[in-house]
């Protein structure tokens, strides 16, 4: 999937509905998208421990949930599908192919995830992870980047197969190539702050932006110095089986 260049975006329809909530724990960022005719909705990036609390944001907004859907294997968190799944009839869970990941639908680059009259399209941005994606509303107002691209920063790139070289890539050709006023929702944000824009961080970011080469953002990455993840070695492998709890 190609992605137009240019400094806003121009569409006839209405805004989709989007409710964003925040897990203080993991610093994590869910969001609830929905068709605001149908109300048929999606929720990126579910919290185990947020499911009441999602579930009550579905009922308030008066919404159907037809799937949860991840940005990529968290490892700081573990996803609320698996419970999600146990609680709302008809529920599928979603992520990449490329993660390797257990799901009841597996998406590639140029997919797309309706609900209602609605969707949003799967754009790869592995770097983070091999499999990370991002979600791009219909109407190229709203991309959700999971980790590939934070609020002045971006997702580590030094374990679960990530890659420097192969995030620089992906932020340039599939983000940085949107409209400058899409609005960018990540996965996580630790300074309070809720959006940003593709124009934005092209212009600021300090990893990506401001013209950075590629060889400047490696050597950035290389002298992070991040210590581990502290919940990897219990989220990650409850999020390959997509928050299901393993039972052997």
């Amino acid at each position: 999937m190609s992605t137009a260049s240019s400094s806003v975006h121009t569409t006839s329809l209405p805004p989709v509905g989007m409710k964003q909530l925040f897990d203080e724990e993991s610093s994590t960022y869910t969001y609830l998208v929905y068709d605001p005719e149908t109300k048929e909705a999606i929720l990126i990036d579910p919290v185990d421990l947020q499911v009441d609390r999602d579930l009550q944001a579905v009922a308030e907004e008066g919404v159907k949930l037809l799937y949860g859907v991840n940005t990529h294997a968290h490892a700081d968190h573990i996803t609320g599908t698996g419970i999600l799944k146990t609680k709302v009839d008809g529920l599928k869970s979603i992520i990449s192919a490329a993660s390797d990941a257990k799901a009841d639908i597996h998406k590639k680059h140029g997919d797309k995830i309706h609900f209602g009259n609605r969707y949003v399209s799967v754009l790869a941005t592995p770097g983070h992870t091999a499999g990370c994606i991002s979600y791009l509303t219909d109407d190229s107002r709203m991309v959700f980047t999971g980790d590939a691209l934070l609020i002045m920063g971006c997702g580590r790139t030094d374990f679960q197969g990530g890659s420097a070289e192969t995030l620089y890539e992906s932020v340039h050709s599939q983000l940085f190539t949107l409209p400058g006023d899409t609005t960018v929702y990540p996965a996580h944000d630790y300074k309070g702050r809720l959006s940003s824009s593709i124009g934005k961080e092209k212009q600021d970011n300090p990893r990506l932006g401001s013209n950075k080469t590629r060889n400047e953002f490696i050597d950035i990455m290389a002298n992070l110095n991040l210590s581990y993840p502290k919940k990897i070695d219990l989220a990650l492998p409850a999020n390959m089986r997509c928050g299901v709890p393993d039972v052997e």
